[in-house]
């Protein structure tokens, strides 16, 4: 009988040389090896858990369905003070940064736009391993995080809450951020004029809007928004104002042009409203004699300036006046007056804040209001070597020159501008009574950009009729709003204010993109 074959060789392949058996077997022992390896990692991985004195105190918290409630009492940052030492806290925050120095590490906790140090060091109870977990995670993770209130060894000046620290002693993460942020919040945070560190560009910025608004300054700008708005409801609520809201889809331009967003409506064609303006006066004539309303305005504008978007929130007032619409820019300056008023005095911090960022002079306002003639404005531009004509509209340039002006003679950075021509309005203003070729409208300025434009409107509807045809208007697209006039109707005016414009005029910032949470304008859809 022939000698047995290897394995191999009875199943019809070629035997393995020596040099190949020498690599098989070599292959096999580095497998031998990597097992045993991994094996012993393993059981070193669970020895260490066993002697992890921490583990139940720190990790990955299982996902907040909802499935209880816990009862447990939670403590905002902005509320760590000195007060609260020897207490035990517990917080819901973003880990801003995290800083190890051996047996301990250092973090920012934030929320919002209040920070306060954490510290995790080894102890008695606080293990290694938690330790570099905190390390580890990622940063903008939101963490729960319990521990010791005790006032800070030395001010702790990179943070809000400079007087106190937290030793923690439970530390869970509930939702893990990608450990590659789109761009870093200290960059975005980058002051104006340092061009020696990184910066985050403005498409940048608004690709990535999520994380943009979590900088401090970002917080801060929308704070100051969110009070220009409380502070327009508040003061005309006040001054017997009722708040209404407006359709955003209409049967025609609203305001007689062409830049508009056209929308399918079911088998009819619709606009995207320009302005609540006639329904603002509509209300006028229902009784209501003192209307405003907050919401969105479209403007279908191919400009990419640094003030223009193709929507924005409109801030919009109509009032019924006696003799004279000089009673509607008294009350529209009044609002400007308190709202200056209350800013300064409700949101110096935030303002203050976004200065650090964006450096700018303080805002100054006169009271009452500086009020100029059209005519007065064209004649400070001609004075100053500008060919002006008297029924030519501003350019902005000029819109600015006259605001430096104004801001030299008067010191004022608010004002208002009375009187424009008649050839420059809309249809529905009313002409001046003694000169044909003027109106009784009126801009009001910030910094030298208009935030305001007014007037008083036309309620005759004869006569409205007649506006709207030399304007070149369809009156049938615009009817029921000309025979709300049919039936008796006040003398009423009233202005639209961009909400986003004020802001960044305030502030003295240079983009109108900073004061828009998610802006739009020709090039942007998104986010």
């Amino acid at each position: 009988m022939a000698d047995s074959q290897p394995e191999s060789a009875a199943e019809g392949q070629q035997p393995l040389s020596k040099k190949g058996q020498k690599k098989q077997q070599k292959a096999e022992e580095k497998a031998k090896k990597k097992a045993e390896t991994q094996a012993r990692l393993e059981a070193e991985a669970a020895s260490r858990d066993a002697q992890d004195i921490s583990k139940d105190l720190y990790g990955f918290a299982p996902l907040i369905q909802s499935a209880e409630k816990t009862g447990r009492t939670w403590t905002r940052i902005g509320d760590l003070t000195l007060a609260k030492a020897g207490t035990t806290v517990l917080v819901r925050a973003r880990l801003q940064t995290s800083r190890s120095t051996g047996k301990q590490c250092f973090l920012v906790l934030r929320q919002q736009h209040f920070t306060v140090q954490a510290i995790v060091a080894v102890s008695s109870t606080i293990s290694k391993q938690m330790v570099k977990f905190t390390e580890d995670l990622s940063r903008e993770s939101i963490v729960d995080v319990e521990g010791t209130l005790s006032a800070a060894p030395e001010k702790v000046v990179s943070c809000s809450q400079q007087d106190v620290e937290i030793a923690v002693t439970k530390f869970h993460c509930i939702s893990h951020a990608a450990p590659r942020l789109p761009l870093q919040l200290e960059d975005a945070l980058r002051p104006e004029g340092d061009e020696a560190q990184p910066h985050v560009n403005q498409d940048t910025r608004l690709d990535n809007r999520i994380i943009d608004l979590r900088t401090v300054t970002n917080q801060a700008i929308f704070r100051v928004e969110a009070a220009v708005c409380r502070l327009f409801r508040d003061y005309l609520t006040s001054q017997g104002f009722v708040e209404i809201h407006t359709p955003k889809i209409i049967s025609a331009a609203s305001e007689g042009g062409a830049n508009v967003f056209e929308v399918s409506y079911f088998k009819n064609n619709a606009y995207l409203a320009q302005s609540p303006q006639l329904y603002k006066q509509m209300a006028i004539a229902s009784d209501f004699e003192k209307v405003f309303t907050v919401g969105a305005v479209f403007r279908a504008e191919d400009s990419n300036t640094h003030r223009h978007l193709c929507e924005f929130v409109g801030l919009d007032l109509e009032m019924a006046f006696y003799d004279h619409y000089h009673e509607v820019t008294e009350v529209i300056g009044g609002m400007f007056v308190n709202m200056f008023k209350g800013l300064e005095t409700q949101c110096a911090e935030e303002i203050a804040t976004v200065h650090q960022q964006y450096p700018a002079e303080p805002f100054k306002y006169l009271n009452p209001s500086l009020m100029l003639t059209y005519k007065e404005g064209v004649a400070m531009l001609r004075a100053a070597g500008v060919d002006v004509g008297d029924e030519d509209d501003l350019s902005t340039p000029n819109e600015k020159l006259l605001g430096k002006l104004v801001k030299e003679k008067y010191d004022t950075d608010f004002y208002i501008l009375d009187k424009y021509p008649l050839a420059v309005r809309p249809f529905y203003t009313m002409p001046d009574p003694v000169d044909p070729r003027s109106s009784n409208s009126y801009d009001m300025f910030m910094r030298g950009e208009e935030i305001l434009s007014g007037a008083q409107r036309i309620h005759d509807p004869q006569f409205l009729t007649e506006r709207a045809k030399l304007h070149n208007i369809d009156t049938t697209k615009i009817k029921d709003y000309i025979e709300s006039f049919k039936f008796g109707a006040p003398p009423h005016g009233g202005g639209g204010i961009g909400m986003e414009r004020v802001v960044m005029l305030y502030l003295g910032l240079h983009n109108i993109r900073k004061t828009s949470m998610f802006p739009r304008d020709p090039k942007r859809l998104t986010p």
